[in-house]
C-alpha cells in the first residue's frame, strides 16, 4: 500500500518541480525543467520513504524521519552553491539556487502528505520569479544609472 502512496507523491513532486523549472526554463537558465523535476521528485522520494516505509517504527528509540529532511537541506546547497557563478564582478545563479532550495521544499512538503500546501507554495514561488521579476524590470527602468545592468539575474 506505501508504494502506491510513495509513487503518487513523487509523480506530484515531479509535476510542481517542472512548473518552478518551467519559469528558469524561460529565463535561460542552466538549471531549468529536469533538473527543479529531480530535486523536488528525490526530496519528496527521500521525505516519502523516511516517513511511509519505516511507519511502524514511529516512536522507537532512533527513529527520527525529521533527520532525512535536514539532510537533504544540506544537500541542496551544495547543488545551489554550484548554480552560482562569478563572472569578474558579477555574480549569477543566485535566483536560481534559491529556486532550487525552494523546489526541495515543495518537494519535502509533498513527501509529509501536504499536497494542496505544496500547489500553493509552487503557485507562490511561480509568482515570485515573474511577477517580481516584471516589477524588478520596471524598477530598473525608472530608476536607470541606480541599477547596473549587469546584476540582472532573473
Amino acid at each position: 500500500m506505501f508504494e502506491t502512496i510513495i509513487i503518487i507523491k513523487v509523480a506530484v513532486a515531479a509535476l510542481l518541480g517542472a512548473v518552478v523549472g518551467f519559469e528558469r526554463e524561460l529565463a535561460r537558465k542552466v538549471a531549468g525543467i529536469r533538473t527543479h523535476s529531480l530535486v523536488c521528485l528525490a526530496s519528496a522520494l527521500f521525505t516519502s520513504i523516511s516517513v511511509d516505509a519505516f511507519r511502524a517504527y514511529v516512536g522507537t528509540m532512533g527513529y527520527d524521519p525529521s533527520r532525512i529532511i535536514s539532510n537533504i537541506v544540506v544537500g541542496i546547497g551544495f547543488i545551489g552553491a554550484g548554480a552560482i557563478l562569478k563572472h569578474g564582478s558579477k555574480i549569477e545563479g543566485t535566483t536560481t539556487a534559491a529556486s532550487l532550495w525552494a523546489v526541495a521544499a515543495i518537494g519535502v512538503t509533498v513527501g509529509v502528505g501536504l499536497f494542496k500546501e505544496a500547489a500553493v507554495i509552487t503557485a507562490l514561488i511561480y509568482a515570485i520569479l515573474q511577477v517580481v521579476w516584471i516589477i524588478e524590470q520596471k524598477m530598473r527602468m525608472k530608476l536607470g544609472p541606480m541599477y547596473k545592468p549587469e546584476d540582472d539575474d532573473q
